[in-house]
C-alpha cells in the first residue's frame, strides 16, 4: 500500500527536496491570536456582535494583503443561514425520576419550535450502527417512530475483546464515523424517533461531562429543507444517571454494553419507562458568514487547493463569561493569514488557492457543512483540503502528530515536509476519539475531497525542550482549558511549534498547487468511491 500511495506523488516529493527556510513568524501568530481572543471580540459567537467584528477584521486583513474575494458575488463572504436555539426552561423525567438540565442530562434542539413536548417510550439500540459492509445492524428492523432512541457513544469495536463479534469490524479502537454523535442523531431522525439520547462516557466520547454541558442548552443548525429536519430533542445522559435509569427498568447497563458488541444484539425496550419533557426554547434565525479569499492559479485556475480553519468560538454567556478560543481556533486563523501572506508574496502557484475561515464549527461544523452542500468551487476539482485546528503552543517539537494517519496519499507529503524540518510524523495517540470527524475538513472529506488535519489534541508533542514528558504536561494543561474561559492568550504561550506546523502546510501546499497529480484516498477508505466517481470531471479540466 505504501508504494501505491507514494508512486503517484513522485513528482510532488521531488519538488520538496532540500531543507526549506522557516517562513512563519511566531510573533505574528501571537499578535493575531492576542487580538482575536481579546474581550472586544466577545468569544466570536455566530450571530453576535463578536461575529461582525471578527468577519470585518478578517476581510480588512485579506484585502490589505491583496487577496482576491473568494465568496459570493465578488465578495469575501458566503452567507450561511442558521437557526439558533436555547432551552429556556421546563422539566424532564425518566418515569418518576426527574433529571436536571446541565447536571444529569444535557439536551438541545435544532428545530425552530418554541415549545418541545415529548412523552414517549425508550429503546436502547446499542451503538446504533447500521453498516452493511461490516455485516452489522443494531436496529434489526425495530420501529423507532414516536420513540426515544438511547445510544452508547463510539462504535462497537471501541471496547471489543477477542471474544466479541465486533472485534476488528470497525478499525479496532480507532473510531469509525459510526461512533460520532452526529451519525447517531441523524440515524434517529431518519428512523422517526422523537428524541435521541447518548449515554456519556469520557473514554468513548473523548471529553468529560463538563464539555458536554458547556453549551448551556444552546445549539445551532443550518436551515434545513423540508424532509431534512433533525429530531425534536437530542442530547446526552450523564453516565451514573444512565446506570440508574437502566436499573430502574430492571436492566444492567454494563451487561448491555457487552451484548452491544455482538452482531446478534437486539434492541431492548426500557420497560414501561417513558421519557417526558416539557421545555420552552428561544428561537432566532440568523445569517452567519463564511469568509473566503482566493489566489487564482497561474496555469490551472479551475483546479483548487483549499486551506481551512474556523473563526468561531463559544461567544459570551449570559453571565458575561467569555470563552475566547485562543487555541481553538484563533491560532488556526492566524496560521491561515500567514499562509495567505506567504503565497501572495511568492511566485503565483499553478493551481488556485482558497483560504476558508468557517463559521459554526463549534456548533457542529455548520459553516463548512453548508459550503460542502453549496460549494463555490467544484469539489470534484478541489485537489485537497488542509485544515489547522488547535496547534502546539508548548514550543518547538521533534514530531508532528497526524490525525487520520494512513487515510490518504497526503501523508507522504507531510512526511517529506516534516523531514525537511528534521521532524517525524507520529500517528495520533487517541484514534478512538474520532478526531478526524470533528474538524471542518470533514465536511468536504465525506464528499470525496482528500483532506489532512493537524490538530494537537491527537497526542502529546515531543518537545525539543523536555521531550514527550513536557509535551504531555502541555497537552494536559491545555485540555483543562478546552472549550473553557481559560483558552485565552497569555504571554506564556510559545508559538514556535505552531509556526513549524504552518510551515509544513506551506511546503505541502506549494507542492500540491504546482503539481499535475491528484491526491488520493487509500484503497478501501470509506470516501474513496465518492472521489473516484468524480474522476471524469477532473480529466476534463483544461490545462
Amino acid at each position: 500500500m505504501t508504494r501505491l500511495l507514494a508512486l503517484p506523488f513522485l513528482s510532488l516529493l521531488l519538488v520538496a527536496s532540500g531543507p526549506a527556510a522557516s517562513k512563519t513568524d511566531p510573533a505574528a501568530l501571537s499578535a493575531d491570536v492576542k487580538t482575536l481572543a481579546s474581550d472586544p471580540f466577545e468569544g466570536r459567537g455566530p450571530g453576535t456582535a463578536g461575529e461582525t467584528k471578527t468577519v470585518d477584521w478578517l476581510v480588512k486583513r485579506l484585502t490589505a494583503m491583496g487577496l482576491e474575494p473568494g465568496g459570493e458575488d465578488g465578495s469575501f463572504i458566503q452567507k450561511v443561514p442558521m437557526v439558533r436555539t436555547r432551552i429556556a426552561g421546563g422539566a424532564m423525567a425518566f418515569g418518576d425520576m426527574p433529571v436536571t438540565q446541565g447536571q444529569t442530562i444535557s439536551v438541545t434542539t435544532v428545530r425552530p419550535d418554541a415549545t418541545i413536548a415529548v412523552d414517549a417510550p425508550m429503546v436502547f439500540v446499542g451503538y446504533g450502527v447500521e453498516a452493511p459492509e461490516a455485516g452489522w445492524d443494531d436496529y434489526k428492523g425495530v420501529d423507532l417512530k414516536g420513540k426515544v432512541a438511547v445510544f452508547l457513544i463510539n462504535d462497537p469495536d471501541f471496547e471489543a475483546t477477542a471474544t466479541d463479534g465486533a472485534r476488528g469490524k470497525f478499525g479496532d479502537r480507532r473510531m469509525a464515523y459510526y461512533g460520532r454523535w452526529t451519525y447517531k442523531f441523524d440515524e434517529a431522525a431518519k428512523r422517526g424517533a422523537v428524541a435521541a439520547l447518548i449515554v456519556h462516557d469520557t473514554g468513548g466520547a473523548g471529553y468529560g461531562w463538563s464539555t458536554v454541558i458547556a453549551n448551556g442548552g444552546e445549539n445551532y443548525d443550518i436551515v434545513r429543507a423540508p424532509g431534512e429536519e433533525k429530531v425534536p430533542l437530542q442530547g446526552w445522559i450523564e453516565h451514573d444517571t444512565a446506570k440508574a435509569l437502566f436499573a430502574k427498568a430492571g436492566l444492567d447497563l454494563d451487561a448491555l454494553r457487552v451484548k452491544a458488541r455482538q452482531a446478534d444484539f437486539i434492541p431492548v425496550a426500557l420497560g414501561d419507562l417513558r421519557f417526558t419533557a416539557r421545555l420552552d426554547a428561544t428561537i432566532d434565525r440568523i445569517e452567519s458568514r463564511n469568509v473566503l479569499a482566493k489566489l487564482t492559479g497561474s496555469r490551472r485556475p479551475a483546479e483548487t487547493l483549499m486551506f481551512g480553519a474556523h473563526w468561531d468560538a463559544y461567544g459570551k454567556a449570559s453571565d458575561g463569561t467569555i470563552r475566547p478560543g485562543a487555541n481553538d481556533d484563533a491560532i488556526g486563523m492566524a496560521g491561515l493569514l500567514e499562509l495567505a501572506h506567504q503565497f501572495k508574496a511568492g511566485k503565483r502557484p499553478q493551481r488556485s488557492l482558497v483560504f476558508a475561515f468557517w463559521t459554526g464549527e463549534e456548533r457542529g461544523l455548520l459553516g463548512s457543512e453548508y459550503y460542502g452542500a453549496h460549494p463555490l468551487y467544484p469539489l470534484a476539482t478541489t485537489a485537497a483540503n488542509l485544515t489547522l485546528d488547535i496547534l502546539n503552543t508548548g514550543g518547538l517539537s521533534k514530531n508532528v502528530v497526524l490525525v487520520g494517519h494512513g487515510n490518504s496519499s497526503l501523508d507522504a507529503l507531510l512526511t517529506t515536509a516534516a523531514r525537511a524540518q528534521g521532524r517525524v510524523v507520529t500517528p495520533e495517540t487517541f484514534s478512538e476519539r474520532g478526531l478526524y470527524f470533528r474538524a471542518d475538513h470533514f465536511s468536504v472529506a465525506r464528499r470525496g475531497v482528500p483532506s489532512l488535519l493537524i490538530m494537537q489534541l491527537g497526542g502529546a508533542p515531543d518537545l525539543v525542550t523536555g521531550g514527550t514528558t513536557a509535551g504531555q504536561a502541555w497537552l494536559d494543561g491545555y485540555m483543562k482549558c478546552y472549550h473553557q474561559a481559560c483558552d485565552a492568550w497569555t504571554s506564556d504561550l510559545d508559538f514556535t511549534g505552531a509556526a513549524q506546523d504552518v510551515d509544513l502546510f506551506f511546503a505541502m501546499g506549494r507542492n500540491i498547487a504546482n503539481s499535475r497529480d491528484w491526491p488520493r484516498w487509500r484503497p478501501g477508505f470509506e470516501f474513496e468511491q465518492i472521489r473516484e466517481a468524480t474522476a471524469s470531471a477532473r480529466r476534463q479540466v483544461k490545462p
